[in-house]
């Protein structure tokens, strides 16, 4: 039987040819299997318990309702790093714009008629002075997949740099040049950045980040980006810092009533990731992790599930994923034990309140899986039970 994939806003071709057509429709039933979308609103958008899973092209999951999708039993995947490469280019991009005039300089190139348009231009050149990066010091918050690659790009540059991550992983530490030094607390980092740039995830812990109280401890000729999210940045105190002189510029990838038409506010329309290559690299990377989650139960690069991969090599595979309580596996196994089913492999993980439990067996009969999985969903605290065969 074919599986059902519904997609929202536009996904790169590159990435749905990675669903065969003998396995999987696109777009064409009212009840898909699985859900692959960028910024659809899924607060809004009704998906019922029967989506096993949804894929959001990109990083940021806030578009994504998470504790109901853990309750149905919706693993929610994202796609980190896809995009990666996109925003750091932007951020360098906007390093150098943020003290060099260059938007302004060839708006006023454009309106230079006459009979010495070389002559003018060239005495035009002085209204236009900036200053460069090189040299100064750039504060980095957040040395993930897109963190880790603006404090790379920017050293290579001439800047000093200095990253702030108590979460760092090692995967993203082994990434760093030794010659980038971590802050151990932001309180340090903050006096010394000429620019600070944000790249952490939004999460309750993380709002507000930035408010008053840390731009105080920034110089006044400081520049603050955030590429990161909406929310991490009290915008209120930005403006009452820009307005006090307390901070030399503001600039963002995200707009709202506050900010838009301050004279020392820079704003981006969202476009951190909008690029061909990453709409393709986060398209095939959600239709990778989609179909492995799909055809084997395996779990890679989800946001409310554990990571689980174990090869499936047995017949048959059942996964179950259930509260995290105490005796759920004793319980599941008693059941397959009572079946006289024997149990080749299995796996357990836990994350906060929910737990994924894969088990492999041999084969087993329509009848007797029809009757296991029965049983297996009468358990209370179990929320899905899938039936894998290879």
């Amino acid at each position: 039987m074919k599986q059902d994939i519904k997609t929202y806003n536009v996904i790169a071709e590159e990435g749905l040819a990675l669903f065969p057509k003998d396995q999987y429709r696109i777009n064409q039933s009212d009840k898909p299997t699985a859900l692959l979308i960028r910024s659809q609103d899924m607060h809004k958008t009704y998906f019922g318990p029967n989506v096993l899973a949804i894929a959001r092209a990109g990083a940021g999951v806030n578009n994504i309702p998470l504790v109901q999708a853990t309750s149905n039993g919706t693993v929610v995947f994202n796609t980190p790093g896809s995009n990666a490469n996109a925003v750091k280019e932007l951020i360098i991009t906007m390093l150098i714009l943020a003290n060099r005039p260059v938007i302004k300089s060839i708006d006023w190139a454009k309106k230079v008629v006459g009979a010495d348009v070389s002559l003018q231009t060239e005495e035009g050149k002085n209204h236009f002075a900036g200053t460069e990066i090189a040299g100064k010091t750039l504060g980095v918050i957040g040395l993930g997949s897109v963190g880790s690659r603006v404090a790379q790009a920017a050293g290579a540059l001439g800047m000093k740099v200095i990253g702030y991550d108590p979460y760092i992983s090692v995967e993203h530490a082994w990434q760093l040049s030794n010659q980038i030094p971590r802050a151990e607390k932001l309180s340090d980092l903050l006096p010394q950045c000429d620019y600070l740039t944000i790249h952490i995830p939004y999460t309750e812990k993380n709002k507000n980040l930035i408010t008053a109280e840390q731009l105080k401890q920034m110089k006044s000729s400081a520049v603050l980006l955030n590429y990161s999210r909406w929310g991490i940045v009290n915008e209120k105190a930005v403006v009452a810092a820009l307005d006090n002189g307390e901070l030399q510029k503001y600039v963002t990838d995200f707009s709202s009533n506050t900010i838009i038409g301050h004279p020392k506010i820079v704003i981006t329309p969202h476009i951190g990731g909008t690029t061909n290559e990453a709409e393709v690299n986060g398209a095939k990377m959600a239709a990778r992790t989609l179909r492995k989650y799909l055809e084997t139960g395996n779990i890679i690069n989800s946001v409310n599930f554990p990571t689980i991969e174990m090869p499936f090599e047995a017949p048959v595979r059942l996964t179950l994923i259930h509260q995290n309580v105490p005796n759920m596996v004793g319980r599941i196994t008693t059941i397959l034990a009572d079946e006289e089913i024997n149990i080749d492999n299995m796996i357990n993980r836990s994350r906060d309140t929910i737990a994924y439990t894969v088990i492999d067996t041999g084969m087993i009969a329509e009848s007797l899986l029809k009757k296991i999985k029965a049983r297996l969903l009468q358990i209370p605290e179990v929320i899905r039970v899938r039936a894998l065969e290879k």
